[in-house]
């Protein structure tokens, strides 16, 4: 088989097996590849979720506990009536909300695993200092499970895994000599830095976005997002990698594209009434 032949022949199978695979991510209407099952995700999820309440020490801190409890019961009652009321599917439908503190102060992170399974470390209430420090967060890590961004980025993965495969046996493992010649992945280095950073960047701002609709969806002030992000740069000061580097945004350009959507937010997306 040709150079031609093949791409031919790889070009419209990858082509024909992303269109039936493709969706839109809610509110935003990006286009998704998702060929990995989501409901696989969420059980392997869960399953993990319960390894994680067993070996990390949770905090005593029943008040804050509660509160984040209550801001995500407001959340998950907001994101419900909000698809209710614009007559469209409900991404949570099928989730099972739990929420963890862990007690690590040195550690500056919250995470929202597929199917709404938080955690919030107690080092990042250094960040938050408030209710909606702490709504700004939670709005943004339940935004990547309610976007599928796990779903994504586990079937980009096996898409990427799949063509480096094809690609490396016609061309008669050139591929796999780059590898051996310089000692390293090359090819994996090279599309993590040109294809899944920029990818996961893109997912970072989307959950931005998208976070901030749903903290002002409950009744959170967003204002306090900008400050959220300028406090979190000053802890990483001299820390953060080059961009291209990374798979999150620099803080700068976070805190830029953030003030440009407020205004929007605060407008088209204003606190909403559960029927």
């Amino acid at each position: 088989m040709n150079r031609r032949d093949f791409l031919h022949l790889f070009g419209c199978g990858c082509m024909s097996f992303g269109l039936s695979s493709c969706s839109s991510t809610p509110i935003t209407e990006r286009k998704q590849l998702k060929l990995v099952p989501e409901a696989k995700l969420n059980a392997q999820a869960a399953a993990v979720f319960e390894k994680i309440k067993e070996n990390e020490k949770l905090s005593p801190d029943i008040k804050t506990l509660n509160e984040i409890k209550e801001i995500g019961k407001k959340m998950e009652d907001s994101i419900g009536e909000y698809f209710a009321q614009s007559n469209l599917p409900d991404p949570t439908q099928n989730f099972e909300w739990e929420y963890i503190l862990i007690d690590n102060k040195k550690v500056k992170n919250a995470w929202c695993m597929p199917g709404g399974k938080i955690a919030v470390y107690t080092g990042m209430l250094d960040i938050t200092k408030n209710t909606n420090g702490l709504a700004a967060v939670m709005g943004h890590e339940i935004a990547h499970a309610v976007a599928k961004h796990s779903v994504e980025r586990a079937s980009r993965t096996v898409l990427l895994n799949t063509s480096t495969s094809l690609i490396d046996i016609f061309t008669g493992g050139k591929l796999s000599q780059v590898n051996r010649a310089t000692g390293m992945n090359t090819v994996g280095l090279l599309s993590q830095i040109g294809i899944l950073n920029p990818f996961n960047r893109k997912q970072e701002s989307e959950a931005d976005y998208m976070g901030l609709i749903f903290s002002s969806l409950s009744g959170y002030d967003i204002r306090e997002t900008v400050k959220i992000w300028e406090r979190m740069k000053e802890a990483n000061k001299g820390k953060e990698p080059p961009e291209f580097m990374s798979t999150h945004p620099s803080s700068t350009n976070r805190i830029k594209k953030i003030n440009d959507w407020m205004n929007q937010v605060i407008l088209e997306y204003p606190p909403i009434k559960i029927s």
